[in-house]
This record gives C-alpha cells, structure tokens and sequence, in this order.
C-alpha cells in the first residue's frame, strides 16, 4: 500500500471514529430537535455537545422561519434562531418516539424573535396559546407584553403510555403557536417515585445553592440535563459553604439523584439568624388559581466538625416536616408524599429548633405542579390501524395529528368514538373517508378495529372486497368504487336481512334504567300529554325548544326538549341532570324532572310566568321595571349565581349567564336557568377541555382565549347582565355599527355623564349614587383580568348596600367590596424565588439579569433572612 493510500485510510478512521464520538455524546433516550432547522441533517450544540435534529420527521403541518438576527446578536444558542409555527388548525402535534412505561423530562422552548414582523408579543394584545402532553392539558404559553428577544421554556416530567408521546401546540385564537426547540430525556425508573400514567407535573422551579460560577447547571453536569438556577446569595447574613468530597446518596434512595456538584454546596445564614424564607409565586405563564404545589427539598450537611443542625420546614405557617437534621455527606430529599399545596404561591420556612446549635441549611430545591392525566389515550389496535390507513392513503385532512379520539373536542374530522364513560380506552366506532381520493386496494388495518360503521364511498378504491368478517360492523359502504369479485357471503346475508323497522311508538325507545332516584323521570307519552302534544312553544334556541305544560296537579311547567343535533351531543346531558337535581336554592329555576328517551331527551321546569329579564328590559312601553325592582332582580341573580359557585361541592360554573337566561316569576323573583353548558370546577383544576363556550357579547376574553375556565367566567358575564339592567340596552348594539356594550357605556359618560347611560324609561327616578355604585361594580366585573374581578360573594355584599341606599334606608356595615391594590396586581409577574425575613438587613443578592430570568421562564431574587 502506498503512503498516500495508507494516509487516506488513516483519515478515513479518524474521520469514522470521530462521527462515531460525536454521535455518542447523545445518551441513550435523549432527543434533541431543533423546530424550524432545514439547513442540514443535524448538528453538535456547542454548549452541550448534545446533536440536534431537524423536526420535520416529527410533525406534520406548519412552516418554519427565521429570528430575527439582531435580537439574538448575542446568542451562541442555535435552537433560538430558528422556529415552527402552525397558522393553520386547532392542535397540532410532535410525534416522538418513546418506551412504555418509561419516565421522561420534556421541554419545550419558545423564542418569537419578531420572526412575522408584526411584534405579536408587544404590541399589548393577548399572545398565549396552549400545550398539551398527550390527550391532556399540561399548560398554558403566555408571550403577552414579553420582549421579542425573550425565550420562554417549559417543562414536564411523565409516564410515556405508548411506545410515542405526542406534545400538542392548541390554538387559543390569541396568536399563532410555534416552537424554537423540544427535548425529550428518558429518567431512570426509580425517580420522582410520584409519577405514574395519570400524573404528571410541570415545573414550577428548580434552584441550586451556594457560591456557584454559572446561572444555570445542566447537562453534562446533570446527566438528565435538569436546569438548575443559580441563587446567587451572596451578601450578608448569607454564608456559603462548599465540600470537595464526595456526597453520597442515601442507601436505597435513588428518588432524584441531584449531581454531586450540586449537593457540594450549600447556603445557610449568620448564627445570629434562626429562620429563612423560600415563597414560590405563580406569574403570567401560569394560572394560579389552577396550581397544586409540590416541594422537593434536597439537604446534605457538609460543614466539617459540625455541631447540632435541625430545622423544621412550614409552608405559609402550617408544619409540613417535623425536626429534621441533615445527613453528614449523604444528600436526603424531602418531599411530601400523596399531598399536594392547593396554593398559587406560598412561604415555606425553614426554622431552626430550639436545641439546634446552628441555623437550616440547604443544597437545592425544586418545585411541580400538578398536571391530572384525566383523559384516557386511544386503544392502540385502532390508533396503529389508523396510522396505517392514514399513511396507505396520504390522508391530508388537517385535524389527523396527534391522538383520534382524546380529548373529544379534538376528534378526527370522520371519526367517531366510543368513550366508554371513561372507564376504558376510547375505541373508534365509525371511519368516514367518502370522497377522499383513496386509491389502492381496501386497508386491512379496518378489520382489527371495533367498527360500526364505515364508510369509503367515492372514492377509486381497487382490488377484491377483504372476506374477514367483522362482526361488530354494522354499516358498510363501498358504492362508487373500482372493485371486482363477488360480494362475501357474511356482507350479503346481512344485506338481505336489513333493518327492523322503526317503530313509530317512543315508548319502545324509553332507556331502561333510571338515573337519579329522587328525581321524577317522565316518559315520552307524559311530556306529549303534557304539553298537548307539544303544542304552544314558549322559547327556542340552540339547544331545542321549550314547550309549556301542566301537569295533572295543575301546576305550570316549561319542558325543554333538545334537538336532534343536540342529542348526538348529548354527553353532557346526564352528568347535567345529576347536577341539577342537587342543587336547590330559591334563585335557581327549580328543576322537576327528566326523559330519558333513546329518541327524546327533555328537561322539565317550574314555570316562570313574566319569562326572562331580556325580554322584559326590552319589551316596549307598556311597562318598564323600576330602579329598585331591578336591583332585586340583580341581587336575586347574583345571590343564585354565589351557590352555585359558594356552596356547592364542588363548585359549579354556569358558562351562560344573560339576560335571556335569568327568569322572573309573577312577583318579578329572578332565577338563573338553563345549565346546558355549566361545569364542576376545583380551585385546585381549571383547565376545562372544552371550546370555549357561551355567549356573543357575555363571554369572558380571557376564558375565551385560554380555555382555562375559573367561576370568574360567570363574573364577567354577570357584569355585562348588570350594565343591561342599567341601560336597557342589549350586550351588543349594532347601530350604526357593532359597539359592546361595556365600550358603549364608557363613551356615554366619558362624552357626558352616568344619566346619559342609564335607561330612559326610568325617567331619572333613581339615586344616582346608587347607579354610579352599580355601574362600578358592573365594569369591575368585566375587568380583562380575571383575578381582579370581583367575586360573586362580594358582588352581593356590594349590590344589597347599593339597594339599602338606592330606595333611601339606612345603609348597614355588613362588609363591602374592595378593589384590589396596585400590590395585588404586582403578583401576577413571572415565578419568583423570594427568601424573605426582617426588614433591617439589606437586599442585595438579585439573581441575574431580566435576559437571563426571562429565558428560564420565571424571575428568581434572594433577599433576606431572620433573626
């Protein structure tokens, strides 16, 4: 061999050793794409040496750009620079492959960079869209008022259910979703033991302590590539201690395996001092009102010779952990098991014992929230069976991503399911690809599958007609295809026996069982004698028609039968029925009882002879409703809308308060109805997996923009009820052009004053200090952010003052509703890591700059301590 030759195959192992090297400093079960990155098959990430990937074998749909260069001048980060967005449909998802069983950290990056050059993130409208892990809501993006620079991250620890997970950008219709960067790391099996496959959790904040070089510590340091904050406490009364031998782990214990490095350090505070605090506060990127907490505390004692060190640990005064002493080299975690904070934010102190000689002392913390893995995946027979037909066929309907049944509003357009009372995975019962170009032969994935019915109509399908039987199908359609060969005997058999015919008799059709034993079950042949043969409609909407009725009592009824497009809907309808005949209060319209009719579902009422308060605000001149008869039936609204959201457990959200909806009996008592759309809500679980629904003109912005449902929704709407009871006028006023009713109010007093908003008809005979009150409560209900509106409890404290001084009565000191400060408001910022103590001791020791906080999703200062 010459030396040329042999200097060549030298190059050429070196070459191969050297792509062998680089590839292998991936580890095993991590996956690194950069979103938007076309220039190349991969590349090495010159922080981490980590190789990154270009998603385009990862998700379908959307289309990528480029940063701004300026904006990320300074960057070495090349995942910034480039993105996916997706303008076009609701969901769209990252298919990444994954182990079942098997625990991952995932996260996701956003870096906007003005990249459409409209500043979507600062021009002050809403920029927020939505996250999903798998079939279930994990969190909420929120770029709103961010500068264009920033990037935002988010994270998740999960249960892989399947041999993929899908993360799912959701469209909230405030901004175009995208992606800069998604990271997936396998854990090992043993930690965050609390994990399984119906919870998971999103971080909230991971901190390190002591004197620590860099802002945040990741991978190679931590071989699960968690970040790690810095907290950078610095100053007096704070010591820092460090350790360089090793730090074990507890035997058996390997929960978190947080690195050696980190556990090296620690932070304590001057002997002088007994106690510190850490308070964890939810900010924009997160709903707080939805948050349930979970603290992880990571202690080693690494001062030599030390004398006794034992705290307790509170969370906002209430003991979370008994005296606890750190582990000499040994790092222990302590973290409460089974039991979440129920808390937006809360102070957890760590408070030396009376028989301890020194002050707490800590190494690292981190935080979670609660993410509930409510909705179950599709059964896997139908989801493999769908990829194959959907890859077979080069389907392009948009919504085919992501998971065909879960969550139910984001079905696959021609796919039905069966939910099985969420009992057991979703499985597909109808396939409808009429009209969709298919050609080739017929997909034998469809026999695998639980169908009903199928339909492939129209198309230019080839070939024989498969003979395997499936025994669950019941319509099958292959009219206008290219097919040969005879029809299987098993199809034709079914073709010559047909259908029974339908009987014309609903009684046949009654469902067997009753559904709630102390409510009144009607039949159909009772509601047709009832209503004589559903004679006199008395309201119509959406939903059906109401019909009046009289029972054989003589007592006056309203029955509300849904329609036929509402009973395919009809999911909702016993879960309602259930509530209803729960709750009972003299403001609600009193519920009496249901049909539960394969070909009827009704609802059956009391009457309520003056019908609703829209109809009566705007009904003419023969009679206007009084300054104080509105106000009671204000109050009366108002004091049914606090039981709903007060007393019930748990509490209930209406999602259709108005006018239309508030009915008044003979002596005008008003009483809130129809409940169609109304949910159970948690403080502690606001993501309602739901369109946002409601109504035109009294629909909550922001409900209608996250989807995160709180009862503040209820408020909002409320007040646009409140400013139609002054006014007379209607949400939305269309002349000479759409105005909304809370900016048409505004207008009339800004260009003159309160009388020129308030309704003619009551012909100035009001107190005008009682409608200015009204009219401040009502525009602090329809406040863009809910949590400064008021609640319903406070509106009713607020509406009787208004009412004692609207007709003249001595006014009684029961309470009064108060605006939130200007401090309130300062909560609402991103998360914070805040050690608080007595007020004399400076607070120097702020954690980076706003760049570097705002890339790892929250803002983190150490200040203070106490003696």
């Amino acid at each position: 061999m010459s030396t040329k030759a042999r200097w060549l195959l030298a190059f050429q192992l070196f070459l191969a050793a050297t792509i062998i090297q680089v590839h292998a400093l991936t580890p095993p079960g991590f996956t690194n794409i950069d979103c938007g990155f076309v220039d190349g098959e991969s590349y090495t990430d010159s922080t981490t040496n980590l190789t990154y990937v270009p998603d385009h074998e990862f998700v379908e749909g959307g289309t990528h750009h480029e940063v701004v260069p300026k904006l990320i001048s300074g960057s070495t980060d090349e995942q910034e620079k480039t993105l996916r967005s997706f303008p076009d449909g609701q969901r769209n998802c990252y298919t990444i492959p994954s182990t079942s069983g098997k625990k991952y950290l995932i996260r996701t990056t956003f870096t906007y960079g003005n990249y459409d050059g409209l500043r979507s993130s600062e021009n002050g409208s809403l920029f927020l869209f939505g996250l999903h892990i798998g079939v279930n809501f994990w969190t909420t993006v929120n770029l709103t008022k961010q500068d264009s620079s920033d990037t935002i991250w988010k994270e998740v620890l999960t249960v892989a259910p399947d041999e993929f997970i899908y993360v799912c950008l959701v469209n909230f219709g405030s901004g175009t979703p995208f992606i800069s960067a998604l990271e997936l790391r396998q854990l090992d099996d043993p930690m965050y033991p609390f994990l399984n496959l119906f919870v998971s959790v999103s971080y909230f904040t991971r901190m390190r302590f002591g004197a620590v070089d860099d802002f945040i510590t990741r991978y190679p340091t931590d071989l699960f590539d968690r970040f790690w904050e810095a907290a950078q406490c610095y100053s007096y009364p704070w010591l820092n201690l460090t350790t360089n031998q090793t730090v074990n782990k507890l035997p058996g214990n390997d929960n978190f395996q947080v690195p050696t490095l980190i556990v090296q350090k620690a932070s304590t505070i001057n002997s002088g001092f007994s106690w510190l605090n850490i308070s964890i506060t939810a900010g924009d990127n997160l709903n707080g009102q939805s948050l349930e907490l979970l603290p992880i505390f990571h202690f080693a004692e690494i001062e030599k010779n030390r004398p006794n060190r034992t705290f307790q640990i509170y969370s906002d005064g209430n003991e979370l952990h008994q005296a606890f002493s750190p582990s000499y080299l040994q790092v222990d975690s302590v973290y409460l098991r089974d039991r979440y904070l129920h808390e937006s934010g809360t102070t957890f102190t760590l408070c030396k014992t009376n028989s301890s000689e020194l002050p707490p002392l800590i190494n690292a913390f981190e935080a979670y929230s609660l993410v509930r893995m409510e909705n179950l995946t599709t059964d896997t027979i139908d989801v493999s069976s769908m990829k194959q037909v959907k890859t077979q066929y080069n389907v392009q309907r948009r919504s085919w991503n992501g998971d065909p049944c879960s969550p139910k509003e984001y079905t696959w357009e021609g796919v039905k399911c069966n939910y099985y009372d969420g009992k057991q995975n979703p499985r597909i019962i109808l396939v409808n690809l009429s009209a969709s170009r298919l050609s080739g032969w017929i997909n034998p994935s469809f026999r695998n599958m639980s169908l009903e019915i199928l339909d492939l109509s129209h198309n230019n399908l080839s070939g024989t007609i498969p003979y395997n039987q499936v025994n669950s199908l019941k319509s099958l359609n292959l009219s206008y295809n290219q097919l040969i060969g005879s029809v299987p005997d098993y199809l034709f058999k079914r073709y010559k026996a047909g259908k029974p015919k339908e009987h014309d008799d609903y009684d046949m059709y009654e469902e067997e069982n009753p559904l709630h034993s102390d409510t009144r079950r009607f039949t159909y042949t009772e509601l047709r004698t009832i209503t004589n043969n559903f004679q006199s409609i008395i309201g119509n909407g959406g939903f059906g028609t109401v019909y009046h009725g009289i029972l054989g009592n003589g007592e006056e009824v309203a029955v509300k039968v849904l329609r036929e497009t509402s009973r395919a809907l009809s999911k909702d309808f016993l879960p309602e029925v259930q509530t209803l005949s729960k709750v009972h209060h003299k403001n609600l319209v009193t519920f009496l009882g249901y049909c539960l009719n394969k070909k009827c579902l009704a609802l059956v009422y009391d009457f309520m002879s003056r019908g609703n308060l829209q109809e009566v605000l705007r009904g003419g001149q023969d009679y206007s409703l009084s300054w104080e008869e509105r106000l009671h039936i204000a109050l009366d609204a108002a004091q049914g809308l606090e039981y709903l959201h007060e007393s019930c457990t748990p509490a209930i959200v209406h999602r259709d308060v108005k006018t239309a909806n508030i009915l008044l009996d003979e002596n005008l008592v008003a009483m809130i109805s129809d409940f169609g759309l109304s949910r159970s809500y948690t403080p502690a679980h606001t993501h309602i997996s739901t369109i946002a629904a409601g109504t035109v003109g009294y629909l909550d912005p922001e409900y209608h923009a996250t989807f995160q449902l709180t009862v503040k929704a209820d408020v909002y709407s409320f007040g646009i009820v409140l400013l139609e009871i002054i006014t007379g006028q209607p949400s939305v006023l269309v002349d000479p052009e759409p105005v909304h009713l809370p900016n048409w109010v505004r207008q009339k007093i800004a260009r003159g004053s309160i009388h020129d908003a308030v309704d003619s008809r009551l012909m100035h005979q009001y107190d005008a200090t009682s409608v200015q009150s009204v009219i401040d409560l009502a525009m602090n209900c329809v406040g863009n952010v809910s949590i400064d509106r008021p609640s319903m409890t406070e509106i009713v404290i607020k509406l009787k003052e208004c009412l004692l001084a609207g007709t003249g009565k001595k006014q009684l000191v029961s309470g009064s509703y108060k605006q939130k400060d200007a401090m309130d408001a300062g909560i609402a910022r991103q998360f914070q890591l805040l050690i608080s103590g007595v007020p004399i001791v400076s607070n120097e020791c702020i954690s980076g700059g706003i760049t570097e906080l705002s890339y790892y999703s929250g803002s983190s200062t150490v200040e203070q301590v106490g003696a």
